[in-house]
């Protein structure tokens, strides 16, 4: 990963291969921002109308560059855009800086190292900049040719990509500095567990399911002092598991239940995480159309998360208590497979007529969220992958929020847009759930289809323990880029939701959250 440094050397004077300055949209064109004080007396007080003659606007996601005057020590300079700029005496937020310091970093891939002079005002931005950076530096190289393989085909070894930003010194940034360490200390840790989990979203079905991703889960354990244990398909036969097990029966690679346990000895909250972990989905022998099994790999985004936001959160030595439960299947079409109209016998008793298989997700987080309750928690929160109506009702950056309880609903949206992450509370409409009435069962795992995300979250609703309370977080949207990249986020998993996560907790731990 990426390496960081703080550094109270001026911009004029450190040496690296580039030197990343921040520009922003003023009222009669771009404006140097803050930080960047040496770097434009350096070009004689005109970068701005250096800047402007390139074409440069300061607009977010640009990224200028241009070769250093003879006063740097660097070769190159990168002028990122921050958007409008601030009114007086308003700083830029942490957000802003947090997507510059991405596009930055994504710009410089292949560089050793860097030198950042963006403007920090205090710690927030400290941390932010850091998150941008070593989130945006992240690349995915694990499957490609070695060196070897390449050059026998005459190409190159890394399959045309460049490595990361070696090293990124954040100008302005005291090392010494109590607080400026733990926000950079924080940013390092968070971010570290937002690229594994970006690293399992990415890697293929063939190398990762249930019985791999556990495997992962409890080495990541080992390593971060938290507790795991693994469920297997004969442990979930003998514990009634229906949910998971009518969804993995049609794959080769049986479910597991994985549950990851922190603890603090001065905790006085438990909270726990639910992850939909499917590690392929078909959508079984309700198989989905041609185009849309292509990133089916992705359906684990929410167990990649929660294990990421548990292991997060004791490498942050939070005074908090975190379980994490990972439901992790196959969902795949074959003689054995779960049929439309077949009855599954939840966890919690209950039954399910599975109309159609591939509203699979809900089953397996059925089971988690009961097994979940059973301890008692102050809250649970779930997060899923769970359905294309959530990025038909809010499109592919934004998560939709629902729970029980609005003052929690409500505090969940907050977190996220604090940590910079896109969302939107939904409400659970009472009159969908008769939708989900069956004939034969309990309920059915289908609904009316217009309201369909606000259907799933009812479902889950039903296994909510008594008295508990539960918020559903649908990341269907956001959780898999398939686009061009953007500020820190890149092209593949994005690791949606465990900023959030990570906050719940902290919030928690202080006693913010009642």
């Amino acid at each position: 990963m990426t390496a960081l440094t703080l550094s109270t050397a001026g911009a004029a004077t450190l040496r690296a291969d580039a030197l990343v300055v921040g520009v922003a949209k003023g009222a009669k064109g771009p404006t140097v921002a803050p930080g960047a004080e040496a770097v434009d007396k350096a070009y004689d007080g005109k970068l701005a109308s250096v800047l402007e003659s390139l074409g440069a606007t300061g607009a977010e996601g640009e990224a200028t560059k241009l070769p250093a005057p003879s006063g740097l020590k660097v070769p190159i300079v990168i002028a990122v855009g921050l958007g409008t700029a601030p009114e007086k005496d308003e700083a830029y937020g942490a957000e802003t800086l947090r997507r510059a310091a991405g596009v930055a970093a994504r710009t410089l891939s292949g560089a050793k190292k860097a030198a950042f002079a963006l403007p920090l005002e205090g710690v927030e931005d400290i941390e932010a900049v850091a998150e941008g950076a070593l989130l945006g530096a992240y690349t995915f190289t694990a499957y490609r040719g070695t060196e070897k393989s390449a050059k026998s085909a005459g190409g190159k070894g890394d399959g045309g990509v460049k490595q990361p930003l070696g090293e990124v010194t954040l100008l302005g940034a005291k090392p010494r500095d109590k607080a400026h360490k733990a926000a950079v200390e924080r940013a390092i840790s968070l971010t570290e567990e937002i690229n594994r989990a970006r690293d399992l979203i990415n890697t293929p079905p063939n190398d990762l399911y249930p019985e791999t991703f556990a495997a992962i889960a409890t080495a990541a354990g080992k390593e971060h002092g938290v507790k795991v244990q693994v469920t297997d398909e004969k442990a979930l036969v003998k514990g009634g598991y229906g949910g998971l097990l009518g969804v993995g029966k049609g794959s080769e690679h049986g479910p597991r239940l994985v549950r990851l346990e922190y603890t603090h000895a001065k905790a006085k909250k438990t909270i726990a995480l639910v992850g939909k972990g499917i590690t392929y989905d078909s959508g079984g022998i309700s198989l989905k159309p041609p185009g849309h099994n292509e990133t089916m790999k992705c359906d684990m985004s929410g167990a990649a998360a929660v294990l990421a936001a548990v292991v997060s959160a004791a490498r942050l030595n939070l005074q908090v208590n975190v379980t994490g439960w990972l439901a992790l299947a196959e969902n795949m079409p074959s003689g054995t497979a779960t049929r439309p109209g077949d009855v599954l016998r939840m966890y919690s008793g209950k039954t399910v007529e599975v109309l159609n298989t591939d509203a699979e997700g809900r089953l397996v987080l059925a089971d988690a969220i009961t097994r979940a309750s059973e301890e008692k928690p102050d809250a649970i929160v779930d997060v899923a992958t769970l359905t294309g109506a959530m990025v038909v009702a809010l499109g592919s950056r934004t998560f939709g929020i629902m729970s029980n309880d609005e003052a929690f609903r409500t505090s969940v949206h907050e977190i996220a847009e604090e940590v910079g992450e896109a969302s939107w509370p939904m409400p659970l409409p009472t009159e969908l759930r008769k939708g989900m009435d069956s004939p034969t069962a309990d309920i059915a795992n289908m609904g009316e289809r217009m309201g369909g995300g606000l259907v799933a979250g009812l479902f889950l609703k039903e296994f909510v323990g008594e008295g508990i309370t539960w918020a559903h977080l649908d990341i269907a949207g956001p959780a898999f880029h398939e686009g061009a990249p953007y500020g820190y986020t890149p092209k593949g998993g994005t690791g949606s939701s465990i900023r959030t996560l990570v906050r719940l907790a902290e919030r928690t731990a202080a006693g913010d959250l009642g």
